[in-house]
């Protein structure tokens, strides 16, 4: 080391405390380093004049003939060079939009400067990440920015307001208020009260019969007088509250897979706190699915147990077998997985936050408590749908003065959990970051994971609006696995896809007979689509006669606990109240 190099490393050496604090600041301003991505796509606008000059007329022209067609509709004229309006976007549907001047003007301003937003970033996409994440940056904003936004510019506020008296706009102002006190600005969205854990949520009869400092493990008393001799572990996604699979009566996973004489095991997870930062990725393996699978086992005495997981818990379970397979150990039979990425291709929008920069950053904000609080999780994922799930709730409670509904899902979406800082960082490293898992290179406990080595049969759920898991990146799974797959597109979204009963507006898209031998799929998700039969049923249906077929013969049920595993209290236990 030479002298000068020496003496930087001394100057260097009282500024490092600084960095660290630079590095905090930064990763609170811009998380998701949406600013960064924004500047480095103006950056190189700035290098593509002909671009942004194209873009630039092309707004101003549009600008120029808003007045005129304005114009035509204060005298009921025909207008021409209108901007066409989303006809499934909710926010447009009065007709006051079309047929009032004033509103009609706002709203073709705002879309011709949302589509001048649009030209100016595909003028700057040299890094096509940056853009797309500087095109996600520039839908909220815009979205923030609109004019159903506005208590002055929206016309439904208007006609409620003068219906009212002006009441709905004052008491409007109080939930405001209250939200900004209580809630740290965040609308309520739910009326919370409407639903209570352990008596009309997460209700179904059961026992806790294990239960260590990650996991309880319920089994659900039986609700037919025989079973199928296979038992089922269900492995909830640990990023929310287990109950998404036993919402409701009526509207309970759990206890359509009961009904359908299956002998259910759920695993809840525990809330982490800061003693739970060093909790690895391996360790929700170890004493998660694999401890559940142990546990199961010795209760029911079963040589063959199936496993059922949603999202993460999806994942998580797919690792575990492939760790079993590859260790000799062939206990699961068959597997099912609800709107589950295996390969991280095709991320979607979630993608764009878990980039290495990102986890980067998040690891920065974890460090000081150990975990990322549940309400920063949340928040996240309202985000990639910031206008169904922020600004409606401005207008609909800020403006409107209306009473949050009582929804279900929107209860237990709000019943947020935290993530453990090391397992957090890895699972976004290994499955977003390096896409470990499809690509072969995953090792948990010292040994490398292979799919193609799963040759058990599997069931995958995509759902037409996941906008967490896109189904197409569900689908690039199949190409990966070795046994027999049955995929199953559905009604629904990321959460109305996984609480999916049967009813009139459920459908699915599937190819072959669930109870025969099911066809080799082919490996791109749109040439799959082509070929699929739509059915006017629900995937809990179609799964029902898919997974009694391989769940073996009907016998009497297994005892609630066993010796080593005795039932030590009521489900839900205590760790979903954590």
């Amino acid at each position: 080391m030479d002298m000068f190099e020496a003496l930087r490393q001394q100057l260097a050496q009282p500024l490092k405390p600084l960095q660290g604090v630079r590095r905090k600041v930064k990763a609170k301003v811009d998380p998701v380093g949406w600013f960064e991505s924004a500047g480095n796509v103006a950056w190189h606008a700035t290098m593509n004049p002909l671009a942004v000059t194209s873009a630039t007329m092309k707004y101003l022209t549009q600008l120029a003939s808003v007045p005129l067609s304005s114009a035509s509709v204060a005298t009921g004229a025909k207008t021409s060079g209108a901007l066409p309006i989303p006809e499934k976007d909710r926010r447009w549907h009065n007709t006051a939009w079309t047929k009032n001047a004033f509103y009609y003007t706002l709203l073709q301003n705002w879309l011709a400067t949302d589509e001048y937003l649009e030209n100016l970033i595909d003028a700057g996409a040299a890094d096509d990440f940056k853009a797309r994440k500087t095109r996600q940056f520039a839908r909220v904003m815009m979205d923030m920015l609109s004019p159903s936004n506005s208590a002055l510019t929206n016309p439904d506020v208007a006609v409620k307001t003068f219906e009212t008296g002006g009441k709905s706009l004052a008491q409007g102002a109080k939930y405001f208020f209250e939200d900004m006190t209580t809630r740290q600005g965040r609308p309520q969205r739910v009326d919370e009260d409407a639903f209570t854990v352990g008596e009309n949520m997460a209700s179904s009869k059961g026992k806790v019969v294990f239960k260590n400092d990650l996991i309880e493990v319920l089994q659900y008393t039986p609700l037919t007088e025989q079973v199928h001799e296979v038992p089922l572990l269900m492995t909830p996604p640990w990023i929310n509250k287990y109950y998404i699979m036993d919402l409701n009566p009526g509207r309970s996973l759990a206890e359509w897979a009961n009904k359908h004489n299956r002998t259910v095991f759920m695993i809840s997870y525990r809330n982490p706190d800061s003693s739970m930062r060093d909790t690895s990725f391996e360790d929700y393996m170890n004493k998660g699915v694999l401890t559940a699978l142990d546990v199961v086992e010795d209760i029911t005495g079963a040589k063959k147990i199936d496993l059922l997981g949603v999202c993460l818990g999806g994942a998580m379970s797919m690792i575990a077998l492939s760790y079993l397979r590859a260790k000799g150990d062939d206990r699961v039979g068959n597997i099912t997985l609800v709107n589950t990425l295996l390969d991280y291709t095709n991320t979607g929008d979630l993608g764009l936050m878990s980039d290495p920069e990102t986890v980067y950053k998040l690891d920065t904000l974890m460090d000081t408590q150990g975990y990322l609080d549940g309400t920063d999780m949340a928040g996240t994922f309202d985000l990639l749908r910031a206008q169904d799930l922020i600004f409606s709730y401005w207008v609909s409670r800020w403006m409107l003065g209306e009473e949050p509904p009582a929804f279900d899902l929107l209860v237990w979406n709000e019943d947020a959990t935290r993530m453990p800082a090391r397992m957090h960082s890895e699972y976004l490293t290994l499955l977003y970051g390096q896409n470990a898992l499809a690509n072969g290179e995953l090792v948990m406990n010292g040994q490398k994971l292979s799919l193609g080595k799963v040759t058990n049969d599997v069931y995958i759920i995509g759902a037409i609006k996941d906008h967490i898991v896109p189904w197409t990146g569900s689908f690039d799974g199949v190409k990966h696995l070795g046994g027999q797959t049955r995929y199953v597109l559905a009604s629904g979204g990321h959460i109305a896809g996984i609480v999916n009963p049967p009813s009139k507006k459920a459908w699915i898209e599937v190819v072959g007979d669930p109870a025969g031998q099911q066809p080799k799929l082919p490996t791109d998700a749109e040439q799959w689509r082509s070929s699929a039969e739509h059915q006017a049923k629900s995937w809990w249906e179609d799964w029902a006669v898919w997974s009694a077929k391989r769940a073996g013969a009907l016998q009497a049920p297994p005892p609630m606990g066993s010796e080593k595993y005795p039932a030590t209290g009521d489900a839900p236990g205590e760790y979903v109240f954590s």
